[in-house]
């Protein structure tokens, strides 16, 4: 297994591993939410439960303060019906009997009353205090006439008397009762912002009746949302207040919905510092990376220098000795492939100088001495779009260890033997330079990692070749190079993109 694989794989399980973790802590955090959120929804129904039971209570209240009220009216009918006799009414209906009318006057202990005389001062008055100033008396008796509770007692024939009444004290302690019981239920529908939001509304009317949510919920553009989103989450309670029947509407509140996002949120904020942290990382093993690039080809260009003295001076030497001539001059070729080698390693680690040149012709030149030096089964194809001179700014030496690598890697996709087309073409801001061959080509998958580091497809190679090109074409010209089309058993084509 080479290291880029091992890599890889190493990746994989770590990721693996990081998502099911994820997966895990998310599956309990929600878990917990969802009972938190269950809790909260229970205490919410059990609080509608008994605010229905209290609001049932205040309609009880309300019935029974109705029946008293209904009891005192009729009580007081009769206290009339008393005093028309004893005023001397004409109505035949009504008996005389003095007695009985005094006795019904006297026995209403409880229920306040005045007689006010035709001019409207009073006459006499019953179950008020003797104390009450009489301008006090005379608000009270206008206060009773306004509310209803007032009748007309006929003396003479052009003479009447008002008779006005109030509620017993014990009504009225009733009914005191009632209105706190109300105002109590109203409270705990409004003032329950800390348990859920609740709505009260008036099916009949189409009326919100009391609600704890924000006023702008409640608009006539947004409350037939309001009360859709409500009714999605809790089904709506029936209550019945004062005989009408009301729906209250209940909803989670913003906690258990902001506790429901919060994993979420937690495990975004981890990632991104993850990712920062990540990035980060990458930034400085890069450079590190670039450093050691540089220290290690400037070391090879310096450990390449003093041998090659040493040989030039040797060959020099043999140029002068009685020998066969073609071995001094081939090996003052192999010395000048050599100083081309040291020169490109030195350019490596100090940074390589961008001339503007023809760079049809540095291609070219690289190829023909390429092409003696390779397979005869390989045949070599040059193709320029274009006119020269193709003047661009490249490195001419650096650009030839681009070319230079993937041919070799090309004949050796193809074992040899093949057919090897180098195109160049200009196209708007960009020189694209094609290499295609005829080998066993690539798997998608295989498109970017051939590029990195370690990552060979032949059994002894180092894997370090396109990283080199990649480096060169990217890094020092700023341009592109990647896979443009491959197939298995068809060939791959490789494309050099430079600025133009």
């Amino acid at each position: 297994m080479d290291l880029y694989t091992s890599k890889q794989r190493w990746k994989l399980l770590l990721v693996i591993l990081a998502l099911a973790v994820v997966g895990i802590s998310l599956f309990y955090s929600n878990q917990r939410i969802q009972k938190i959120g269950d809790r909260e929804r229970t205490k919410a129904q059990q609080w509608a439960l008994a605010l229905r039971k209290k609001a049932e209570l205040v309609a009880l209240s309300t019935d029974i303060f109705s029946a008293l009220q209904e009891k005192e009216r009729q009580k007081m009918a009769l206290v009339v019906r008393a005093n028309r006799t004893l005023l001397g009414a004409s109505d035949l209906t009504i008996s005389q009997d003095v007695d009985f009318a005094l006795e019904i006057i006297e026995a209403n202990k409880d229920i306040p009353f005045i007689l006010l005389n035709d001019d409207g001062s009073i006459s006499q008055s019953r179950n008020i205090d003797p104390k009450t100033p009489k301008q006090t008396m005379l608000q009270l008796a206008k206060g009773w006439i306004a509310e209803g509770r007032s009748y007309q007692i006929q003396v003479f024939e052009d003479m009447y008397m008002t008779l006005c009444h109030g509620f017993s004290t014990e009504l009225l302690r009733l009914q005191a009762h009632s209105d706190s019981l109300i105002r109590s239920f109203n409270a705990d529908l409004t003032d329950q912002k800390s348990l859920v939001p609740v709505l009260l509304f008036d099916p009949q009317t189409k009326q919100v009746e009391a609600s704890n949510l924000d006023p702008e919920q409640l608009t006539a553009q947004h409350i037939k949302q309001t009360l859709k989103e409500m009714s999605a989450a809790y089904r709506p309670i029936e209550l019945n207040i004062k005989g009408n029947k009301k729906l209250l509407y209940l909803k989670d509140s913003e906690e258990v919905k902001q506790l429901f996002w919060l994993p979420y949120l937690q495990f975004g904020v981890l990632g991104l510092l993850v990712l920062v942290g990540y990035l980060l990382f990458s930034m400085y093993r890069k450079a590190e990376q670039n450093q050691v690039w540089a220290g290690m080809a400037k070391e090879t260009a310096h450990q390449l220098g003093t041998p090659l003295s040493s040989m030039m001076a040797w060959v020099a030497h043999l140029e002068q000795q009685d020998i066969d001539p073609m071995i001094p001059r081939e090996m003052h070729k192999d010395l000048e492939r050599l100083e081309k080698i040291t020169d490109r390693f030195s350019k490596i680690g100090s940074g390589a100088k961008l001339v503007e040149g023809d760079l049809a012709a540095t291609i070219e030149n690289n190829l023909l001495y390429l092409k003696a030096r390779l397979s005869q089964k390989v045949e070599m194809q040059f193709e320029l779009n274009g006119e020269r001179p193709l003047m661009v700014l490249h490195n001419s030496s650096l650009m030839e260890w681009v070319v230079e690598n993937i041919c070799k890697n090309a004949v050796d996709a193809m074992e040899g033997k093949g057919n090897l087309r180098i195109h160049i073409q200009e196209v708007a801001e960009w020189v694209h330079i094609d290499i295609s061959d005829t080998g066993k080509g690539l798997t998608p998958k295989q498109f970017k990692t051939i590029f990195e580091p370690g990552y060979s497809t032949k059994k002894r190679g180092w894997g370090l070749g396109l990283t080199l090109v990649k480096r060169i074409v990217e890094e020092y010209h700023k341009g592109k190079v990647f896979v443009l089309d491959s197939a298995p058993d068809k060939g791959t084509t490789f494309r050099i993109s430079i600025p133009h």
